[in-house]
């Protein structure tokens, strides 16, 4: 059947499973979006106030579920206002489509109206870019850029298209989603000697991130911790890949790790490092980190290997794969001690501050056990972030939403959009500060059109928090542009967008608060007046290691 280009990017849609894009339309998109308007009973676009809230809302729908999210804009400065959206789904392995359009194909190169090069400004930040000039090329380079998508390291691509080839037709064939290439494979030699060293181990720790989730290698994770009797310890991006309830379950490790992980990598004599890289934010000291252990790297992207910290044993591979492989070379073991010592520092904590009315871990303490244990959590960026990813219940996998390489403030409210858009039936609750929130409010106007109850938890302190904590305990209280006082009446603001809003100074104002929210239909804020001086402890400073934890 003969179709035109905007035609044929719904119908490669439809082929790739996708029923839901986010997007802002315009002129060079009036194609495609006039297409989509024939194809609204297939595909449900939901229109956001921004394109950059388009492209955190594809992200977050791609967190929560697996599946590929999926933007549209228009050229020039629509495109553009995708970037920072493509580069946090780059920074933290999402699948991402992005669909843009150009000018016309003549007109590319004349700096014509609203023409840019989206190719050329996000070719550091995509596994893979087209620009397509020509309608032949239109139906593969979608069809390839969902397969580069989800094989391998997962990420964005985007697909640049002109606005004459939207309107040309052709001959249409349709086809199944192109196979995924097959995962890199590894030798059981490899198997054998990683399972060995597993085995003589006296005091071995697991070390996972983002790629455990990616593979769906949970049940496995389990199986290794269980089977060998080994203590866990995750990154930001796996928050939620095991149990908080989990005994063996050490908690967030690195710069705001817990005690109990950051001492268990550092006295270890093993560390097994799942899908993860060893970023600055862990290894913060590369040279120091797991100083006593032997590691082991198992990742999928061998460009990973020996990047940041130097190691003894590595396979490339699948995570699913690679345990699976692994496991029947496992022996049962016991290591009662190991874990005794590494799970008692799970009592040194932080002495609670004085005088505070409304803390944060209280705040989330009584989210989590008064919201079901589906709740899906999104965070921007800052200190809110570092208390959610310490305090939640983390209890399933896709639960805990946030910008981890990139750290992307104002993502929250797009992402929690598209995790609530993609989880209908499940609570999602939004932990932002006041510096994070003011980025990107305006999608509250989304929230609101669609109808989407979203409790939005805002940690107003005044001040740029984290920044503001760096700049007491480092830079002698110079605090440079740190002091918001903001003067928004969050309850004003909400109630003008159409949503639900609540002030609280003490944990009972709260409580009532988050009663009347989980009644609500729509979306709803709730902003909590914290201590400035409430700080994220532990820290450990840039460069530092175990030894310079700061604990109080």
């Amino acid at each position: 059947m003969k179709l035109n280009g905007s035609q044929i990017v719904m119908e490669v849609l439809l082929e790739q499973g996708v029923d839901t894009v986010f997007g802002y339309p315009g002129g060079t998109a009036l194609n495609v979006y006039d297409s989509l308007y024939d194809y609204q009973d297939k595909i449900h676009h939901v229109l956001t106030a921004h394109e950059q809230g388009a492209a955190h809302a594809a992200d977050g729908y791609a967190r929560s579920t697996g599946k590929t999210g999926v933007v549209f804009s228009t050229s020039g400065p629509g495109a553009t206002n995708l970037v920072t959206g493509i580069a946090t789904a780059y920074m933290d392995s999402i699948p991402l489509v992005a669909i843009t359009c150009n000018v016309s194909d003549d007109m590319i190169g004349r700096d014509s109206f609203q023409e840019v090069s989206i190719t050329g400004i996000t070719l550091p930040i995509t596994k893979h870019n087209y620009f397509v000039n020509k309608i032949d090329n239109l139906a593969a380079a979608i069809r390839n850029a969902f397969r580069i998508a989800n094989e391998g390291r997962k990420g964005p691509v985007l697909i640049d298209i002109t606005k004459d080839v939207t309107a040309a037709t052709i001959e249409y064939t349709p086809m199944p989603p192109i196979a995924l290439t097959p995962n890199p494979t590894f030798n059981q030699t490899t198997i054998e000697e990683v399972a060995s060293v597993i085995n003589m181990s006296k005091r071995p720790v697991i070390y996972f991130g983002g790629g455990v989730q990616s593979s769906g290698a949970r049940k496995e994770l389990y199986e290794l911790i269980q089977k060998a009797d080994i203590p866990a310890t995750y990154t930001m991006m796996a928050a939620g890949v095991i149990d908080c309830d989990d005994p063996k379950n050490l908690g967030l490790v690195g710069m705001h790790g817990t005690v109990a992980a950051n001492k268990s990598i550092d006295e270890a004599d093993l560390v097994i490092a799942l899908g993860t890289r060893f970023s600055d934010r862990v290894a913060l000291n590369p040279k120091r980190f797991a100083r006593n252990a032997a590691i082991i790297q198992i990742d999928i992207d061998a460009s990973e290997i020996n990047k940041n910290v130097m190691i003894n044993y590595s396979i490339i591979g699948d995570i699913k794969e690679v345990l699976t492989a692994l496991l029947p070379q496992v022996n049962k073991a016991e290591h009662t001690e190991w874990i005794d010592k590494v799970t008692a520092y799970q009592k040194i904590v932080r002495a609670p501050m004085p005088n505070s009315q409304l803390r944060p871990k209280e705040i989330i303490d009584y989210v989590c056990d008064n919201t079901d244990k589906e709740t899906i959590y999104v965070t921007d960026v800052g200190q809110h972030q570092m208390w959610a990813a310490q305090f939640v219940k983390h209890h399933n996998m896709h639960s805990f939403i946030t910008s981890g390489g990139l750290g992307t403030m104002g993502f929250g409210y797009g992402a929690a959009i598209g995790s609530q858009v993609a989880n209908p039936d499940k609570r999602v609750i939004h932990f932002t500060g006041d510096g994070s929130f003011h980025m990107n409010m305006n999608e509250a106007c989304t929230a609101v059109s669609y109808d989407l109850p979203i409790i939005t938890i805002i940690f107003d302190n005044k001040v740029l928090g984290m920044v503001y904590q760096w700049q007491t305990i480092f830079y002698n209280k110079h605090y440079s542009q740190t002091i918001l006082n903001r003067k928004t009446d969050y309850e004003a603001v909400a109630k003008g967008f159409g949503a639900q809003g609540f002030t609280c100074n003490t944990l009972n104002e709260f409580k009532e608060a988050y009663k009347k929210a989980l009644q609500c239909k729509g979306p709803v804020w709730i902003a909590c007046n914290i201590d400035k001086e409430e700080r994220v402890l532990p820290m450990i400073p840039n460069g530092g290691s175990v030894k310079d934890m700061i604990i109080d």
